[in-house]
């Protein structure tokens, strides 16, 4: 039990409130899941393409790239409905997280979280966690998930998210 419990404490973790929505995977889905960045387009052009000799219109053509990806960015938000989740408090680590549910979970169910992180712009996740814990807390359960099928690119974002949230907490105590 020792080991498992050092295990699971393998990253930092920080309580925050963050836009978060639960949802149980069925049987059916569960070979199929993945943690993702919401809209993740991968283009694959043939040629590559070359910069223009022209450094000004080069700058202008990253500039124009940029807003394109951020009006994409903001249509998947809204289609994938990432830009009504509610906030909710939950502890998060690059290993998983807790959050208080008004649903009871079985320990082993997947659960697909679509989260959005702040670092500093939005992110958008599909993450999924086993369930390793279920506790009743009042009138609310406390669930507590392990991520799982995460690649360490998507597991990078919320340990980053981690860091920048235990930075700005440590700037508000010196502020005290």
């Amino acid at each position: 039990m020792e080991e498992k419990y050092i295990r699971m404490r393998e990253f930092s973790r920080v309580d925050a409130v963050i836009p978060l929505c639960v949802r149980l995977i069925s049987n059916e889905e569960k070979s199929r899941i993945k943690s993702r960045v919401s809209g993740e387009i991968y283009f694959n052009s043939r040629q590559p393409i070359e910069e223009p000799v022209d450094k000004a219109l080069a700058e202008w053509i990253k500039l124009i790239n940029s807003k394109l990806d951020y009006l994409i960015n903001l249509l998947t938000f809204k289609e994938e409905g990432f830009s009504c989740l509610p906030p909710t408090e939950v502890n998060i680590s690059g290993g998983g997280m807790s959050f208080l549910s008004e649903t009871l979970f079985n320990i082993g169910d997947i659960l697909e979280l679509k989260v959005v992180l702040e670092l500093p712009s939005p992110v958008a996740l599909f993450l999924y966690g086993e369930v390793v814990k279920c506790e009743k807390k009042d009138k609310y359960y406390r669930v507590a998930v392990k991520f799982i099928n995460i690649e360490e690119d998507i597991r990078d974002y919320i340990i980053r998210f981690v860091f920048n949230r235990q930075r700005q907490l440590l700037r508000q105590k010196r502020e005290i």
